[in-house]
């Protein structure tokens, strides 16, 4: 557990949603878990290029919009959606089908915890009860790229960054990038690369709030957002 005072303030879960969609590109089809993830929506714009998968059945999804909302077109955690232009709505059965063919080319998950080797666990804590893994375990086997966006601690500064998970895992090794309300990792040749900090942050204050060594690129940036 890490009690050690912040140097400057962290990132909004706005501003996190926003870096995870300058990872994304045009002509991808990417997923966006419960939690955190769903945000990205909210700024995605038509012309980015970007094709909502939705495990439901939605493929083509966008914001909500204003009310009122259509109680079928919901994402993965409930919340509405809206149909973009060219928008389909498909069977779970073909959903799941792309996911598991390989099709997506990035899902952006929620994460409770990371481990070194990139191992996901975010579906289950044990003060939760029996929990539901959902789509997450397919999802993140599935895609071709695993973005995490998630606080860098817990409230109480319990370590999400951890050597090896402690709660159930979603899928071992499927963690390209952890976006943090302080920081940029990418998993480089395995290795966990300190890539970016937010403002007023130093690498060794992510280091001192991460459960294992990160090595740091050769330049570390700012927050591209």
């Amino acid at each position: 557990m890490s009690l050690r005072p912040d140097p400057a303030p962290r990132l909004s879960r706005e501003l996190v949603a926003i870096r995870c969609l300058r990872l994304l590109r045009r002509g991808w089809t990417v997923n966006l878990g419960v939690g955190l993830p769903t945000l990205v929506v909210q700024f995605i714009q038509p012309g980015d290029g970007i094709t909502l998968h939705v495990e439901s059945g939605v493929l083509g999804a966008g914001p909500a919009g204003d009310p009122p909302w259509d109680p079928d077109l919901i994402d993965a955690q409930g919340q509405p959606i809206s149909l973009l232009a060219g928008a389909g709505i498909i069977g779970s059965c073909q959903a799941f089908a792309m996911v598991r063919g390989g099709h997506l080319d990035a899902a952006v998950l929620g994460g409770m915890q990371v481990s070194a080797g990139g191992d996901l666990a975010n579906w289950k804590k044990p003060s939760k009860g029996l929990g539901g893994i959902g789509g997450a375990m397919d999802i993140a086997q599935g895609a071709r790229r695993v973005i995490v966006a998630m606080h860098h601690t817990q409230p109480n500064g319990e370590l999400r960054l951890v050597e090896r998970c402690t709660l159930p895992l979603t899928a071992p090794r499927c963690v390209e990038v952890v976006v943090t309300d302080c920081a940029v990792i990418r998993f480089v040749d395995g290795t966990p690369t300190l890539c970016e900090v937010a403002d007023g942050w130093r690498p060794e204050d992510v280091q001192a709030i991460s459960g294992f060594p990160l090595k740091v690129a050769e330049t570390v940036t700012r927050f591209d957002i």
